[in-house]
């Protein structure tokens, strides 16, 4: 019988499956939208159970179109949303509340408190991380502060937390397994990324009892099989991680230096640095990237807030394109940005300037401005962004050189963007044939686990590059952009924060 590998991509707006077999082609796709809640200004939810509606529906649904069964799957790997927090009930299975996304704001000043009083050293050289209301330990603290009863709950050992990728593992296997890997483990603020081993220390700053916390594993073994009706027989689950250290290990980014970055909305580019962490001199994230085996392989991340972002809205608010791919042929129109720049800090900057007071700002604009200058300088500033971050990451991880970043994520099929960064960085540009690379990176740990690939040499022989860019304008040229565009990020500094 011929075996696949499932896939479990649960993503911030929707549920995926998808079966890929030994080369690392899509057999099968199912997607499956889901609502998103805001119930004040600055919050994010998500109902857990519509998380695992949506997921095991899809994940039936990819079983369905390939006309296959559970013994047609070798094992099963899951990536997922990082950070958010879910908590639920162990008697149950209840959620106590809705999961709080990654996204949301609610603990923002209760995180400036803890900086005031000087725990942004301390969380850092524990867990990598910037102390900000982005990781899971404050959202947890305000659920068992505002749900009636939680604490005691908690205190009595009846409730359990984990990050999306705990909470899918818990209902397919119908409770009873309470797991995580070390990629998810590290985004919590609760995990010590030197010991390997939940914070006591980090947990009394908190308040948060060790009791409510998954099992950290690695992020390529045979954990458990699944216990419900969705594939006809049990499956072993062998890959969790998540999801930009997937796309960096679909990536095949497997050697210390080596640069991803997934463009999406934002841009979130990752690092290899092996068995070393490096601690940022330039606000960027240290983080476990995986673990096979006994081997730990950390990064560095950096994000980019908006990316992808600048082009939904010159669609949506402007309504100059009515498709986000139109942007390319508006942008070519022009043979260059004429003096123009576009900062698209529409909710401040993300790394590594993380300037929460910086807003957008366009630059430049003079009679001879046209809708092609606007929308090259849209797709510019993405590229700049991303550039500033691997000029910190080069910093940081002391390289003297950079060869080449490997790109996925829709905006990553724009050439002109993707030329652009090219000249800007002064390097090659490569995306590779596959297309759902964070998926496959799941995929790939999970069929490392179950023997579907004996190897990482293996599933190397599967990277293939669809497309390469490589530099085409001169250095003077380059240095006079890099001069205009740090000279816009300049006026749009502090913009809200009153002198």
């Amino acid at each position: 019988m011929e075996k696949y590998i499932l896939s479990l991509d649960q993503g911030t707006t929707s549920s995926r499956a998808i079966i890929f077999d030994k080369g690392g082609n899509i057999v099968s796709l199912a997607q499956k939208e889901y609502e998103q809640y805001y119930p004040k200004p600055g919050w994010v939810e998500h109902d857990p159970n519509e998380i695992w509606y949506t997921q095991a529906s899809v994940a039936a649904e990819a079983m369905s179109r390939a006309n296959l069964n559970g013994n047609n799957i070798s094992s099963i790997g899951i990536t997922n949303q990082r950070e958010t927090t879910i908590i639920w009930d162990r008697e149950t299975g209840d959620p106590i509340y809705n999961a709080i996304v990654w996204q949301d704001r609610r603990v923002s000043e209760f995180c400036d408190s803890l900086e005031k009083k000087g725990y942004s050293e301390v969380i850092q050289n524990k867990t990598g991380l910037i102390l900000d209301s982005y990781f899971s330990a404050p959202k947890i603290k305000w659920i068992l502060d505002h749900v009636e009863g939680a604490r005691e709950k908690a205190k009595a050992g009846r409730l359990a937390f984990g990050t999306v990728d705990s909470w899918l593992v818990w209902k397919f296997t119908n409770g009873k397994k309470h797991i995580t890997d070390v990629s998810n483990a590290s985004r919590t603020m609760l995990f010590n990324i030197k010991t390997l081993e939940w914070d006591t220390e980090l947990l009394d700053l908190f308040g948060i009892p060790a009791s409510i916390l998954p099992e950290v594993r690695s992020s390529s073994e045979i954990y458990t099989e699944t216990d419900t009706t969705i594939f006809g027989s049990k499956v072993p689950i062998g890959g969790i991680i998540g999801d930009q250290q997937a796309a960096l290990f679909g990536q095949m980014c497997f050697s210390p230096g080596m640069i991803k970055t997934t463009y999406g909305t934002g841009c979130f580019l990752m690092m290899n640095t092996g068995s070393e962490i490096i601690k940022s001199q330039n606000n960027l994230l240290s983080t476990v990237a995986w673990k096979i085996g006994d081997e730990i392989t950390y990064a560095l991340e950096g994000s980019v807030f908006v990316g992808g972002a600048v082009v939904q809205w010159i669609r949506d608010n402007l309504s100059f394109i009515e498709v986000a791919s139109e942007i390319e042929d508006i942008a070519e129109s022009v043979d260059d940005n004429g003096g123009l720049y576009m900062v698209p800090s529409f909710a401040g900057l993300g790394a590594p300037h993380w300037d929460q007071y910086s807003r957008g700002l366009l630059i430049g604009i003079t009679r001879g401005t046209e809708m092609g200058h606007i929308a090259r300088a849209a797709l510019e500033s993405i590229a700049f962004q991303v550039n500033d971050v691997t000029n910190a990451m080069q910093s940081d991880s002391k390289q003297e050189i950079i060869k080449e970043m490997r790109v996925d994520g829709m905006p990553s099929n724009n050439k002109l963007l993707m030329q652009f960064q090219s000249n800007i960085m002064g390097i090659e540009i490569s995306k590779p044939k596959h297309h759902e690379i964070t998926a496959l990176g799941a995929a790939y740990l999970a069929g490392l686990a179950s023997g579907y690939w004996e190897s990482k040499e293996d599933i190397l022989k599967n990277f293939n590059v669809a497309k390469t860019w490589t530099p085409d304008i001169d250095s003077e040229k380059v240095e006079e952009m890099l001069y205009y565009w740090n000279k816009a990020l300049n006026r749009s500094s502090n913009w809200l924060k009153k002198e």
